[in-house]
């Protein structure tokens, strides 16, 4: 259920939310802020008990990450984390906090991205949501918010992630996919794909498909699902694993390409998992033709 949009300070018969025109606050010089609850002299300590609450949302995001260096903050870089943060922080307080479940990389896309986010600003999810829209560039959406329970982390309590992949398999490439997608002109087996694909599925250490920044973390990760679906001169690889190493899925579409093209048999993407070695896979596939699907979660 969403919450009680919050009160006006001095007036409990006074609701302060999106659709509130009686007293509007100036935010960025244009739109409507959501009151920030504080303690301020001559309250009561009922009022400086709500003041101190935080509530927590369960937020689904989609961006394009083409102009942004990835999720996660950086100093002196643009990314969708850093973005998100700042139009929240703007609205809500600088003490509102914002956790991803996954550090998509530069370039990399999200169709159903999962952040929580924590403020001390009494606001509903929905006008929530449609006040992180108002002040967001057009390119990163939130596509629902919800209440969630306090404590909750997108990134600590999320089970798995799916990936897909997509790869524009014309002879030419499709200049409305050239934001979205790998062209690759040379024919595809996809047959020979879907074989090689075989020996990834499982339980494996996947170092061979780690870039050399991530090597210092546990190799091992569970690929529960690889598929291999062609739509005419398009292909999609699809990817679903508990956890994915630096790079490892577009480590893993740039070997099993490898494949497609004939350069390499459907038993040498085995070879490659046992070996262990980054050297002996395939090369990167490029960030824009990979996205983020979905993020699970056992509750």
């Amino acid at each position: 259920m969403d919450q009680e949009p919050g009160r006006a300070d001095g007036d409990p018969g006074i609701l302060v939310g999106d659709h509130d025109r009686r007293h509007p606050v100036p935010s960025r010089g244009r739109r409507l802020a959501h009151l920030r609850p504080g303690a301020k002299p001559g309250t009561t300590p009922a009022a400086a008990a709500i003041a101190s609450a935080r509530s927590t949302f369960r937020l689904v995001l989609s961006y394009d990450g083409t102009d942004y260096h990835g999720w996660q903050a950086q100093a002196g870089a643009r990314t969708v984390q850093g973005t998100l943060v700042q139009a929240a922080r703007d609205r809500f307080g600088a003490d509102t906090r914002v956790t991803g479940a996954s550090r998509t990389d530069a370039g990399v896309h999200a169709l159903g991205q999962v952040a929580s986010l924590t403020t001390a600003a009494r606001i509903t999810a929905a006008g929530l949501r449609g006040a992180l829209n108002a002040d967001l560039p057009r390119d990163i959406r939130v596509l629902d918010a919800q209440d969630a329970p306090a404590g909750f982390d997108a990134r600590r309590a999320a089970s798995g992630k799916r990936y897909a992949f997509l790869i524009d398999n014309g002879p030419i490439a499709n200049p409305l996919l050239s934001r979205y997608a790998w062209h690759v002109p040379q024919p595809l087996d996809v047959a020979a794909m879907r074989r090689a694909l075989l020996a990834l599925r499982g339980r494996h250490d996947f170092g061979a498909f780690c870039a050399a920044p991530g090597r210092e973390k546990d190799p091992v990760c569970v690929v529960r699902a690889l598929h291999v679906i062609r739509r005419k001169e398009r292909l999609a690889v699809l990817l679903s694993a508990d956890r994915y190493l630096h790079h490892m899925a577009r480590n893993i579409v740039g070997s099993v390409v490898a494949v497609g093209r004939g350069a390499r048999d459907a038993a040498w993407l085995g070879a490659v998992r046992e070996s262990r070695d980054r050297k002996q896979a395939g090369p990167t596939a490029p960030a824009q033709g990979l996205a983020l699907i979905r993020v699970m979660y056992s509750r």
